[in-house]
């Protein structure tokens, strides 16, 4: 998700800010994750995902009820996950999200994605096209409106080439949340990795996230960091996260400390599998 008419709220940093903050980010991880791995317990890697089912998970299409798989936007083939538009004349926004059953607190997610070569909609956003994410640390399917379109979360963006122009996959977006980069609220609603590659459709891509029981979080693309950031709280300024403002309201700019996780359809055929977990524990 990356809607430049949805980000004024946040303003915009220098590209050469940006970078060298990530940067710094990055190298300031290489100490810290030594240090994380010292100070927690992991528990055994599990599949979240049966490889033939849906068993598990429950879909949330924007302008339909929680639990309802619209025409089909997830099914199971051959032990992927997939995004499909083929029961789909447009879009007409109905941006959706796959959630698992059960909230999670501190762990390491680690699946494989890669978007399809065709299949997405002529309507859809020339923001959204080759464009997905894995939410986490959100809201529940039931507690969204039925018109919602993104949950209340952090998402880990995934994106696919789109032209000549570099489109790194592995941004932060921050729906109905905030963030910080060593201190320092994101400035963003999406902030783009320094260090990350432009992957072709069609390619397979191995995507970790590390949620750690002291609240801070990383992103890996292929085994590399490519960000690290802490303190989500919810953010009652949000205007991304629409028809979530009751929910922000009714708790304040708390921090979360557990969520769902969810994938996400947003207009272009995405794949995904292997999707694992391991919870982790403070020790």
């Amino acid at each position: 998700m990356m809607n430049p008419s949805q980000s004024v709220r946040k303003r915009r940093v220098s590209a050469l800010a940006l970078a060298a903050g990530t940067l710094l980010a990055c190298l300031a991880f290489g100490a810290g994750s030594q240090a994380g791995a010292e100070t927690v317990k992991a528990g055994p890697w599990r599949s979240l995902f049966d490889g033939r089912t849906l068993d598990g998970w429950t879909p949330k299409v924007a302008k339909h009820p929680a639990g309802e798989n619209y025409r089909q936007t997830f099914v199971v083939d051959h032990g992927v996950i997939r995004v499909s538009y083929a029961g789909y004349d447009k879009l007409d926004g109905q941006f959706g999200h796959l959630f698992y059953k059960t909230p999670f607190k501190a762990y390491r997610l680690r699946l494989t994605y890669r978007f399809l070569p065709e299949g997405g909609l002529p309507d859809t956003p020339a923001w959204a096209r080759s464009n997905s994410g894995i939410m986490f640390d959100a809201q529940s399917p039931e507690s969204m409106t039925v018109e919602q379109p993104f949950p209340v979360s952090i998402e880990f963006q995934l994106l696919g080439k789109e032209g000549d122009a570099p489109r790194p996959t592995g941004a932060v977006c921050t729906p109905g949340t905030n963030i910080t980069f060593d201190g320092v609220t994101a400035k963003d609603h999406c902030t783009k990795p320094a260090n990350a590659p432009t992957v072709p459709n069609g390619t397979w891509v191995k995507a970790e996230l590390d949620v750690l029981p002291n609240g801070e979080i990383s992103q890996k693309i292929n085994g590399v960091v490519v960000h690290h950031y802490a303190n989500v709280t919810l953010d009652p300024d949000d205007t991304v996260a629409g028809g979530a403002k009751p929910y922000i309201l009714a708790r304040g700019a708390q921090p979360i400390k557990e969520g769902y996780i969810a994938l996400q359809s947003e207009g272009h055929p995405i794949e995904f599998k292997n999707i694992e977990i391991q919870e982790l524990t403070a020790r």
